[in-house]
């Protein structure tokens, strides 16, 4: 019997989480960089899937830059948000524009620097709370969302 139940562990996988980086970057008058996606449409924070080998912050710099032109300083972890539906943690880290020039890539249509009611208007709930987690000076929050909507904790 014991052998069974130790057969059918094996045969069932354990569930997998993707990590991925996104940058807060702010500017000195308060504006905030954003990105609308290529592949959907939406106003969302530059930001991807960190490397198999790649540090968190190292992460957040690479993917801010390929998606926007901007290169950042990376100052501290906002934030950490669970998509419970696809299984994706997002590690948020606030950031400082230090060169570069704003632009679109493969994977954006749009770049922009909003105001804080901008990022409340053009984005979804769980992407521009992390935004607006990472001005209030009172993280690193850790939510989760099921991709639309903010999970109560608890």
């Amino acid at each position: 019997m014991l052998l069974c139940m130790s057969q059918s562990r094996e045969a069932r996988p354990s569930p997998l989480h993707s990590v991925s980086v996104a940058g807060v970057v702010v500017r000195e008058d308060g504006r905030l960089l954003a990105i609308r996606r290529a592949d959907n449409g939406t106003w969302e924070l530059p930001g991807g899937v960190l490397e198999l080998d790649e540090a968190p912050e190292a992460g957040v710099a690479r993917e801010v830059l390929e998606e926007t032109g901007i290169h950042v300083e990376v100052d501290e972890l906002t934030g950490v948000y669970k998509n419970m539906t696809r299984g994706v943690v997002a590690l948020v880290f606030r950031c400082k524009p230090s060169g570069g020039t704003e632009r679109t890539s493969s994977e954006s249509t749009a770049v922009s620097w909003l105001t804080p009611d901008e990022v409340s208007e053009r984005m979804t709930e769980v992407y521009a709370v992390r935004l607006l987690d990472a001005l209030d000076g009172n993280g690193p929050h850790v939510r989760s969302h099921d991709g639309k909507h903010l999970i109560p904790a608890g």
